[in-house]
């Protein structure tokens, strides 16, 4: 099977599932309990938040775990946003978020008053920082912007706007990091909140982080307990918490020859998608080397996936959050893309486990199957 979709998730490192299979048996014990067994696993799982702090270079208390970077971008967004509505209750975000985001926005909007201004993208799904400016108000609370796009891949401005920032001190900022994580330098500096996510490091569904700077102050959605700072009561899911570490050192270990790798991957995938006739490659400008979205102008993107399907090669037509819906995505729709375009977006996702003979496979069988349709009609 050549797997192709890495950016809805990743196959899980051996390492990872081992040591995790070793802490259940051992270390079943609630976190919380004052027994010897319930300390030792509160221990280790501080000991885990402390080495992830570290490899973030941020302080042990700004590591909070979640169960996925829905969760974690959903408690940075409206616990700021209810924290801090005495100040205002302007929003600003993009118009290409993630489903969590967008859809926490759009509760916020629909359910508790607040005002939220979506910035526009250029055809390469990148924002104006002239918009940005332009969109900050005196009751403006937080700006919430995506930092690589699950969809075409576009990485924002992220060093731009945290200047615009810093002239607006009460101003709170917030990335979805959770596509960045393993792939770019990770530099929390001038950022309150980033949300992360395991399963797209080759670790555990069901793990998260939220990184919250100690100057920013989040009204708990999940109360009932202690855990987490009081942010987020409940049992921990101590062993998935305590295994992250090792998830996110493995993922780290030899990050620029990895990344190099891609890249050479990246450019050799968009050369050949780009020399097969009704094909149009849809990310461009500053991107991801993880994430290549194309169209097959003229075919179904779902026959084509199904196609491929059929010889065991796997992609996506979008974002697996949204996958099982029919119409245009909506990020596509903000690209400034025609219509026909845009209806036939697909997406190719790589990584360093990707191999080169893998993606050979792909453009031979896209090639197939595009012609076997077209001979269908």
């Amino acid at each position: 099977m050549v797997y192709l979709d890495y950016a809805a998730t990743t196959p899980f490192n051996k390492e990872v599932i081992k040591t995790h299979e070793q802490l259940l048996e051992k270390y079943f014990y609630n976190a919380d309990s004052i027994y010897s067994q319930g300390i030792e696993v509160n221990r280790l799982l501080e000991k885990s938040r402390s080495l992830i702090a570290g490899m973030l270079h941020v302080k042990d208390e700004e590591i909070i775990f979640t169960s996925c970077g829905s969760e974690a971008n959903n408690m940075a967004i409206k616990g700021i946003a209810f924290q801090y509505q005495n100040r205002g209750k302007h929003i600003i975000t993009t118009s290409i978020e993630h489903s969590s985001v967008y859809e926490a926005c759009k509760e916020l909007e629909e359910v508790f008053g607040f005002d939220v201004t979506y910035l526009p993208v250029d055809h390469s799904g990148h924002i104006s920082i002239d918009d940005l400016k332009k969109s900050i108000r005196e009751d403006t609370i937080l700006v919430s912007v995506m930092h690589i796009n699950n969809e075409v891949g576009a990485i924002q401005p992220i060093e731009e706007i945290k200047n615009v920032i810093k002239e607006h001190p009460l101003i709170k900022f917030h990335v979805d990091m959770v596509q960045s994580l393993g792939k770019l330098t990770i530099d929390l500096s001038g950022i309150d909140c980033a949300s992360f996510s395991a399963h797209k490091i080759n670790g555990l569904k069901g793990s998260g982080l939220l990184y919250k700077n100690h100057s920013t102050t989040l009204v708990p959605l999940i109360n009932g307990g202690q855990q987490e700072f009081g942010l987020r009561g409940g049992t921990s899911n101590a062993c998935t918490y305590i295994v992250f570490a090792k998830t996110l050192r493995l993922a780290l270990e030899n990050f620029t020859q990895k990344e190099e790798y891609v890249k050479k991957l990246n450019s050799y995938l968009i050369h050949e998608l780009s020399q097969i006739e009704s094909v149009v490659v849809n990310t461009q400008g500053k991107a991801s080397n993880h994430i290549v979205n194309f169209s097959c102008v003229g075919y179904k993107p779902e026959v084509v996936l199904h196609a491929l399907e059929e010889k065991d090669i796997l992609i996506s037509t979008r974002s697996a959050c949204s996958s099982k819906t029919n119409d245009i995505s909506r990020v596509m729709q903000q690209l400034h893309l025609s219509d026909e375009v845009a209806r036939c977006a697909l997406r190719v996702s790589i990584s360093d486990l990707t191999k080169e003979e893998e993606i050979d496979k792909f453009i031979y069988c896209l090639k197939e199957v595009l012609n076997s349709i077209k001979k269908q009609r």
